[in-house]
C-alpha cells in the first residue's frame, strides 16, 4: 500500500500535489485544535476547528473564535506553526525537509516548486528555496525585535516576546491572526508598530522570486550588468501604485473613521489599511464603521491581492498589470501587448483574462450560496443592503486570503463556514491549479468552423 501511494504521489500533477498537501495540513491542524488542551475551555467544535485550521494554513486570518482568549499556549503554537507552513508553502516545506534528510526530490515536486516560485525554468531551484527560508527567518526575526521594542514596556518580557514573535510571523506570512481581540486598533497612532507591520506585510506580499531577484541585484559586482525581469518591474510598479492610490482614497473619503483627529494619524491609518487589505488582514480601524466608498476600494484591493510566489492570495498584481497593458494596447489599436519594452506572450494574456473572469464568477457563485444559506440568520434590525455588502466583503476577503471582516464571520452557520473555508482553500491554491484539478489541462485542438461576426457592446 505504501509503495502504491508513493507511485501515485510521484505521478500526480503538481496542482494535485499542492491541493493534497494543503488538505493534509488542514486535517492535521484540525486534529490538533480539537484536542482538549488546545482550548481554554477544553472544547472546540469540529467545524470551528476546520475553519480555524483552514484560515491558518491558507494564511487568511478570518476567525470564528478569538485566538488570544480561546486558545491555550499550545493551541496558539499550533496556529503559529500552521501560519508558518502556509506562508512558506507546502511544497517549499516538503522539499526542504527532503533535503535535510538527504532524500532525492522527485521531478513532480520540482515542477510544483517551479510553478510556485518562478516564471521561467531555472536550475538553481534549491538555492532559491534556501534563500526563501533564510529571507523568511531574517525578516521575521527583525520584525520580532521591533515588535518587542514596542511591547516591552507595556507587559512582561516573556509575554512581550511571545506577542512579538507571533505577530511578526503572522504579518510576514500575510495571515492577519492576532492575539489581540481588536487586532491593532488600540495602536492606530503607534508609528513603530504600524510601520513594522506594513514592512513585514509588503516583504511577504512582494513574492519570493522578486525578493530573490532584488537580493541578487544588490549583491552584483561592480560593473556587472544584471537585468531586472519584467515580472519584478511589474510587481514593484503595480504594488507601489496600489498602496499609494489606496492610501489616497482612504485619506480623502474615510473621514473620522480612519482614526484619530490629526492629519498624521489619519494618514498613518490610511497607509496601514491600504497595505493590509491587499492580503494581510490586520486592522487599526473598525472595518464595520467605514463608509461604502472605502469598503468598495478595499474590495478591489483584496480581489487583486499580493504578487505571485508570495504569502498572499488574490488574483495577483501581475494579472492587473497585464490586463491594464492589454486594455491600453487594444485602445491604441495595437495587437501585441508590450510591457517595459518586452512583448507579453499571448498565452499569458489569455491566462490573465481567464483567471480574472473565473475569479469573478467564483466569487459571485459563492456569494449567492452564502446569502442563500444565511437567509434565516439575519440579526434583527439589519438592513438588507448592509448584509449583502458584509457578505460580499467576507467572500472576497476569503478568496483573497485577506482576513478582514465587517463582522459577518461570527454570524456564519455551519454551511456558511464551510463555504468560506472552501473559498480560502481555492484562493490559496490559486485558480489555475484549482481549474486543473476540476477540468484537467490537456490541450485539445477541437474543430475549427467558418467565422461569423457578432455585435459586442
Amino acid at each position: 500500500m505504501l509503495g502504491m501511494s508513493l507511485i501515485r504521489i510521484h505521478m500526480s500533477h503538481p496542482a494535485v500535489l499542492l491541493m493534497e498537501g494543503y488538505l493534509a495540513a488542514i486535517g492535521l491542524g484540525t486534529a490538533l485544535l480539537v484536542l482538549p488542551w488546545a482550548s481554554v475551555q477544553g472544547h472546540l467544535s469540529l467545524v470551528d476547528a476546520i475553519f480555524t485550521a483552514t484560515s491558518a494554513i491558507c494564511v487568511t486570518g478570518l476567525i470564528v473564535v478569538d485566538t488570544g482568549s480561546h486558545f491555550t499556549a499550545f493551541g496558539q503554537g499550533v496556529i503559529l506553526c500552521m501560519i508558518q507552513i502556509g506562508g512558506l508553502g507546502i511544497m517549499t516545506i516538503s522539499v526542504v525537509l527532503f533535503r535535510l534528510v538527504r532524500r532525492r526530490i522527485g521531478f513532480r515536486h520540482r515542477m510544483a516548486v517551479q510553478e510556485l516560485f518562478s516564471h521561467t525554468p531555472r536550475t538553481d531551484i534549491h538555492q532559491l528555496l534556501g534563500s526563501i527560508v533564510v529571507f523568511t527567518l531574517v525578516a521575521e526575526g527583525i520584525g520580532t525585535i521591533l515588535f518587542l521594542v514596542h511591547w516591552w514596556g507595556e507587559m512582561s518580557f516573556p509575554r512581550a516576546f511571545a506577542m512579538a514573535g507571533f505577530h511578526a510571523v503572522s504579518a510576514f506570512c500575510n495571515a492577519g491572526f492576532s492575539l489581540l481581540s481588536t487586532s491593532f486598533t488600540a495602536y492606530y497612532d503607534s508609528v513603530l508598530l504600524n510601520l513594522t507591520a506594513c514592512g513585514l506585510i509588503v516583504l511577504g506580499g512582494l513574492g519570493f522570486p522578486v525578493a530573490y531577484e532584488l537580493w541578487t541585484l544588490m549583491r552584483r559586482r561592480t560593473g556587472e550588468r544584471v537585468r531586472m525581469s519584467v515580472q519584478t518591474k511589474a510587481v514593484l510598479l503595480t504594488s507601489g501604485i496600489l498602496v499609494v492610490a489606496g492610501m489616497g482614497v482612504f485619506l480623502a473619503t474615510g473621514g473620522a473613521a480612519m482614526g484619530g483627529d490629526g492629519a498624521g494619524e489619519r494618514a498613518l491609518a490610511s497607509l496601514f489599511q491600504s497595505v493590509t487589505c491587499r492580503t494581510a488582514g490586520f486592522n487599526t480601524v473598525e472595518i464595520g464603521a467605514l463608509n461604502s466608498t472605502v469598503l468598495a476600494c478595499m474590495i478591489f484591493l483584496m480581489f487583486f491581492g499580493a504578487s505571485p510566489g508570495s504569502c498572499g492570495g488574490g488574483v495577483k498584481t501581475t494579472t492587473l498589470a497585464v490586463l491594464t497593458a492589454f486594455s491600453w494596447s487594444r485602445l491604441r489599436g495595437r495587437i501585441r501587448v508590450n510591457m517595459f519594452y518586452k512583448s507579453v506572450p499571448y498565452d499569458t494574456v489569455t491566462k490573465c483574462v481567464i483567471v480574472t473572469l473565473l475569479s469573478v464568477a467564483l466569487i459571485a457563485f459563492a456569494l449567492f450560496l452564502l446569502l442563500w444559506v444565511q437567509q434565516g440568520r439575519a440579526t434583527h434590525g439589519e438592513v438588507q443592503g448592509e448584509t449583502f455588502l458584509a457578505y460580499l466583503f467576507e467572500t472576497v476577503s476569503a478568496f483573497g486570503t485577506v482576513g478582514l471582516s465587517m463582522g459577518a464571520t461570527t454570524k456564519l452557520g455551519v454551511p456558511g463556514k464551510l463555504i468560506i473555508a472552501a473559498m480560502m482553500i481555492i484562493g490559496r491554491v490559486g485558480i489555475p491549479a484549482f481549474t486543473y484539478i476540476i477540468a484537467g489541462t490537456e490541450a485539445r485542438s477541437g474543430f475549427e468552423y467558418a467565422e461569423e461576426n457578432l455585435m459586442i457592446g
